[in-house]
């Protein structure tokens, strides 16, 4: 059986889009010889769709759609394998179920219902879904053939230490004597996830002796980035077709003769991580219908990655950069910011922000009645810029991209309604030690746009004479690790110390302050997932509580 992987990039609720661009890959598919077409988890309404899911009308589109994709399919003489949802009858449970339809000859001829509905992490299915009591093999091409849906191949006894359900559909599927299995999925990306996959689908291939077929969704849809990455693999777990990573793609596979086709990916796991940064910005500035975008570079590490990857995101004549230079600006902030946005080919535009912070000034001071300057100070100038960036994103219809970094989100080294003042927070998920790494990888793509001043200053953020970040915060290298052991790991305080060797009174400190700022971060842009837990969608917590480590 010749079976043509479609990795697919479909848009939330463009049933229309996401319908042509279906039927234009089968077609492509048959025009290569293929005998069936396999598709991503809910390709036809996209993934995730959420609480669309409670609209009448969209499950209407949804039937009504894959209706019409089965007629225009009909002439094509080729299977097609597409996710979707199906309601359900019954008067009590969830309304629909997660779905894989078969399509042949003009007609939807089988449906198999997803089992394992995860609800961790950034998945939520059990608010939508009805899990299937039950799946059945169906023969494709003379051939038996197991068909499961992403997280039901994810609960292999022999591969988990703890398992999160009491069933495998894996293996009941393979006891029936199924001679491949059909995977389709919307597995999002963070980094070793690819590896990851890899591994827990060997394993299945293995112990169920029959070779596999992964089909992943690519692209980006909100807050969640998909790299794609499908692959073919033999019974012993080798693999023998692969698709690329971070693009759409047609890879086909023989399972009689077990060859296929090999795309390259990105072998290297900080590119792959870039490429994902990339994909996450294009789609999430174009699917909302964004075309231009607007940084504002302060001459810093974190402004100028986010530069890197808008400029490779929308292209650098969609780029503004503005250098906001206040009263402690150094002379090397709007120096190396102008350099690099020479570098970059984008437009770069100067709006010192001096003369506004003194006349805010001038009007505040009453009121503040000659209190001591701090903190308040230093968070108008960044409010200044906020506003700044804001009334040209209004004024040009431009979308404004955040360039925070998840280690100061963490602590709440970020001013509301000033630097978290955008549409889209590029780098919220990447630690500042990774930052620096990313900028490397945008150098070589950019050939050194980012200049070495840059990688060697000391962080500051520029608001006080001489300020720096390790004036409040730790070495980011001891920061991340603290920051990854608490967030990432759910380790406290004392085990992140012992494991360590620091003061436990330090990693409390730290800790402490990424419970505090917690009402910070429910307020800033949405942010790309690429670790293995993100603030937002992934990480759950409230904001009034008194838990503290």
């Amino acid at each position: 059986m010749k079976i043509a992987l479609a990795q697919t990039n479909t848009t939330v609720g463009d049933l229309c889009g996401n319908t042509q661009k279906i039927l234009s890959f089968a077609q492509r598919a048959t025009a290569s010889g293929a005998e069936v077409v396999v598709f991503p988890e809910l390709t036809l309404t996209g993934y995730p769709p959420r609480d669309l899911l409670e609209k009448q009308s969209f499950l209407d589109g949804v039937e009504q759609h894959l209706e019409q994709l089965a007629a225009a399919a009909a002439n094509l003489g080729v299977t097609l394998i597409v996710g979707t949802v199906t309601r359900r009858s019954e008067a009590s449970g969830r309304p629909i179920y997660n779905t894989a339809a078969v399509v042949q000859g003009g007609r939807v001829v089988f449906r198999q219902h997803k089992m394992l509905l995860p609800s961790y992490d950034v998945f939520d299915e059990t608010r939508y879904f009805e899990p299937a009591p039950r799946q059945f093999p169906l023969t494709l091409d003379g051939s038996l053939t197991a068909l499961t849906i992403c997280e039901d191949a994810w609960n292999d006894k022999q591969f988990w230490e703890r398992r999160l359900y009491s069933r495998d559909p894996v293996a009941e599927l393979a006891q029936s004597g199924a001679r491949v299995l059909v995977s389709i999925n919307a597995s999002p990306y963070h980094m070793g996830k690819r590896a990851l996959r890899r591994e827990v689908f060997s394993a299945a291939a293995r112990h169920s002796r029959i070779p596999i077929v992964y089909v992943n969704q690519v692209g980006g849809n909100d807050q969640l980035i998909f790299d794609g990455s499908s692959f073919a693999m033999n019974a012993e777990g080798d693999v023998i077709a692969s698709a690329a990573s971070f693009e759409e793609d047609l890879v086909l596979v023989d399972t009689e003769t077990l060859t296929g086709d090999h795309h390259e990916s990105y072998p290297d796991e900080c590119d792959a991580a870039y490429q994902a940064l990339v994909v996450g910005t294009r789609d999430y500035i174009r699917k909302c219908g964004f075309e231009r975008v607007i940084i504002g570079l302060s001459g810093g590490i974190d402004s100028s990655l986010t530069a890197a990857i808008a400029v490779d995101a929308v292209g650098k004549e969609n780029v503004l950069g503005v250098g906001m230079p206040g009263p402690y600006s150094s002379e090397h902030s709007v120096s190396d910011a102008r350099d690099m946005a020479r570098n970059l080919g984008i437009r770069f535009e100067l709006i010192p922000i001096r003369d506004q912070y003194q006349a805010f000034l001038g009007v505040l001071q009453p009121l503040f009645n000659d209190g001591a300057v701090g903190v308040t100070e230093e968070n108008l100038q960044s409010r200044l810029r906020g506003v700044t960036l804001m009334a040209l994103s209004n004024k040009w219809g431009a979308l404004v991209l955040t360039t925070g970094n998840k280690s100061e989100l963490a602590v709440g080294y970020c001013t509301l309604y000033g630097d978290m003042c955008g549409g889209l927070a590029v780098i919220s998920d990447v630690p500042k030690t990774l930052v620096y790494s990313l900028a490397r990888v945008a150098n070589q793509r950019h050939a050194d746009a980012i200049p070495e001043n840059v990688f060697v200053k000391p962080p500051s953020a520029e608001l006080r004479p001489d300020q720096k970040d390790t004036d409040s915060l730790p070495e980011y290298d001891v920061l991340d690790q603290i920051l990854r052991g608490f967030i990432e790991n759910n380790e406290s305080p004392q085990q992140i110390a012992d494991s360590l060797n620091l003061p436990v009174t330090l990693v409390r400190d730290i800790v402490n302050k990424v419970d505090r700022n917690e009402y910070k971060r429910q307020q800033a842009a949405p942010g790309l997932k690429v670790t293995t837990k993100a603030f937002g969608i992934g990480r759950r917590f409230p904001i009034a509580q008194r838990f503290s480590e």
